[in-house]
This record gives C-alpha cells, structure tokens and sequence, in this order.
C-alpha cells in the first residue's frame, strides 16, 4: 500500500513560515518512503459552510456547494492516510482558510459515518507572541469530531518570513512530530 499525508497550509501568504515549517515535517515522512502532498489554500477559494446540511441528506462524500475548492480538498483527504492541518495563529486563532476547510471538510465528514475515522492526524502552528496553542486546538477540534488518530502537534515562534529557521526547538519539535506520523501511519498500515 502506497502511504500519503495530505498537509493543508491555512497561511494567506504562500510560501512563509508554516510552508518552511510543514517542509520540516515533511522531510521526516518522506525519509520513511511515505508520500506528501502540500496544498495552499492561498492558491483557491474556499468559503464557509452554508449550514444547508444537503451533505447529511445527499451522503455522497461531497459538499453540496460547488463554486470553490472544497470538494477537491475533501477528495485529497478521503485518498490520503494522514492529514496536516498547518495554520499561522491570526488574532489567537486558526486563519478564516482554515476555518472554512475545517467546517466544511469537517462537516462532510460527520454527514459520511465520520469518513476520516483512524485516519493519522497532526497540527502546526506558527505564531509570534500568543494564539499558537488555541490555534492548535481549533484544528484539533477537526480532528477529535471525525476521530482520527492524532499523532501530536508543533509550533513555531515566527512572524517576519524566514523567522522559523531561528527557532531550533520548534524545528526539533516538527522533526520529532514527522517521525511519529510515519511511524504510526506503518503501525496502521503496513
């Protein structure tokens, strides 16, 4: 079986500090032959839930809404085995991407028999004074509804782009975090 671990970057800015983080991640699972994908909910739209619950009634693993990247988020999550939510904290909490993916792919989730059931999950979050871990939580919160796996979690103090690479111990953190996705992800399944 072919391992994957689908992380979803929440940052509105492509390519900062929580993409230099999930690299750090990411790099672990890939020594362990396990492959990633990094998606960048900067790069497509994603709106909040409607509240319509058409999911709970059409149960067909999708999103009734169809004007933006939801559905395909949701399909990269039901093929992979383990799913990063990564997330700068934005006024102490997860960015309004985040939290649109969290509802919606949450939502869906709960509407399919808690489609992502045992699933491996993780977070990260990079902040600079305070938020990282309600921030942490929020999309824990994902993770606790639909009952994955939660491998743990990792945060990084970093602001200005480029500021996680300063930040040893939040890098240890990550390092140590991707090696227990991939480890628990082969308990599981290989």
């Amino acid at each position: 079986m072919n391992l994957k671990v689908i992380g979803f970057n929440g940052s509105p800015r492509k390519d900062g500090n929580t993409t230099d983080l999930i690299g750090y991640l990411f790099r672990e699972i890939e020594k362990e032959g396990i492959q990633t994908e990094l998606i960048q909910l900067s790069e497509k739209s994603i709106h909040g839930c409607k509240a319509c619950y058409k999911c709970f009634e059409n149960q067909n693993k999708q999103c009734a809404v169809k004007k933006d990247a939801a559905n395909e988020y949701i399909n990269k999550m039901i093929e992979a085995q383990g799913i990063v939510l990564a997330s700068p904290s934005y006024f102490q909490d997860v960015t309004s991407e985040m939290k649109a993916l969290i509802d919606r792919a949450g939502f869906v989730g709960l509407a399919n028999g808690r489609m992502y059931k045992n699933k491996v999950g993780a977070s990260l979050s990079c902040f600079r004074r305070t938020g990282g871990m309600h921030t942490i939580e929020t999309m824990n919160h994902f993770f606790f509804a639909n009952e994955l796996i939660i491998a743990g979690r990792a945060l990084s103090v970093a602001r200005d782009k480029g500021e996680v690479e300063k930040d040893t111990e939040g890098i240890q953190t990550t390092q140590s975090l991707g090696q227990r996705i991939a480890w628990l992800m082969k308990k599981l399944y290989v």
